[in-house]
């Protein structure tokens, strides 16, 4: 197929935004011991945890037993969600003291919704409010030396005010980008984004934001170091998030593709979705991406057996069957 780009890179999620979402409280020690899996499957890059107060989501109080406890390859990337100051001073706290062969971790993921409503229902704050926050945390956080991530929820749609204006989507993303965001993710948080609407939003944010380009079928990008580097300084990656809420993700993805995104965030398993508002089930699963990859000829460096086997492992310690469908039917067999 024409236009795709000849590597794509993908940043694995399931361990913070797939955990957040289940019921059950997971031991510490079984999230452990999935990391440690995940990070031996060629993914490049890991988001494993998450700042944000205990008491707002108990399923990651265990942040920093959980970065202490994993045994991850130096070369695998890994991230953290950062939801303000206080969470950044907790994270920067145990990225002091931590005691291992390597950082406890490399970048930190920022994030607000690009609908007002969704923004306080998620995080009790306006956009303005949160951006006004998240500018501070990514101006510290770039004078640690760490590898900044600004996530915009609701990008392609909103539960409750509908269509999202392209261009507030974009403004914020700039405002990010400003603050010291060498990523943007663009999310289809609630899974209402379609494939004419992907390709247009990613034309439109590839023509608007300086210093983000899209993939050429020829090449493409050079993957991020951990810590970030000087060709990042004056470009921005474009990274594109989807939810399989409606069966949609893998179409999205595609699209997204074709448009030049060549970074994308998936949960293995199928894991994940969004607590606001109920419903809003699972992000699309690495391991069908991953699939659907290969059998087009656009690289990862992800050994899919692999991976099939942590989401095998993932659904024994949740106790029940997960959404993957390459999960179900394994890998393609052309004999």
């Amino acid at each position: 197929m024409a236009g795709l780009p000849e590597r794509v890179q993908i940043r694995e999620v399931g361990p913070r935004d797939g955990f957040q979402n289940e019921p059950e409280i997971i031991p510490t020690g079984k999230k452990i011991e999935l990391i440690d899996m995940l990070s031996r499957t060629g993914l490049p890059r890991l988001e494993v945890t998450s700042f944000v107060r205990p008491e707002v989501i108990p399923q990651l109080s265990d942040a920093e037993e959980v970065l202490a406890g994993i045994d991850v390859p130096a070369e695998v990337s890994l991230s953290v969600l950062i939801p303000n100051e206080r969470g950044l001073d907790r994270a920067l706290a145990v990225r002091e003291t931590h005691a291992g062969p390597r950082p406890a971790f490399d970048e930190i993921n920022v994030f607000l919704s690009a609908s007002e409503t969704h923004n306080r229902k998620n995080v009790n704050r306006s956009i303005e409010e949160s951006l006004a926050g998240l500018e501070a945390v990514l101006g510290r956080a770039r004078e640690e030396g760490l590898r900044c991530e600004g996530v915009i929820s609701t990008s392609f749609g909103c539960p409750y005010e509908g269509r999202v204006a392209v261009e507030r989507v974009l403004h914020i993303a700039r405002r990010l980008r400003d603050a010291g965001a060498q990523e943007i993710g663009f999310g289809d948080t609630t899974g209402m984004a379609n494939p004419v609407q992907v390709d247009e939003f990613f034309a439109h944010a590839f023509a608007s934001i300086d210093g983000a380009r899209p993939a050429s079928g020829a090449g493409g990008e050079t993957e991020p170091a951990p810590g970030g580097g000087s060709a990042e300084d004056r470009e921005v990656r474009l990274t594109a998030h989807f939810h399989n809420t409606r069966g949609q993700g893998l179409a999205n993805a595609l699209a997204a593709l074709q448009a030049g995104v060549e970074s994308f965030e998936s949960s293995f398993g199928e894991l994940g979705g969004c607590p606001v508002p109920a419903g809003a089930t699972g992000n699309i699963a690495t391991e069908d991406l991953v699939s659907m990859l290969r059998e087009m000829g656009v690289q990862t460096r992800i050994d899919l057996d692999a991976l099939l086997a942590c989401a095998r492992r993932a659904q024994e310690i949740l106790g029940r069957r997960l959404g993957s469908h390459t999960l179900v039917a394994g890998p393609v067999d052309w004999r």
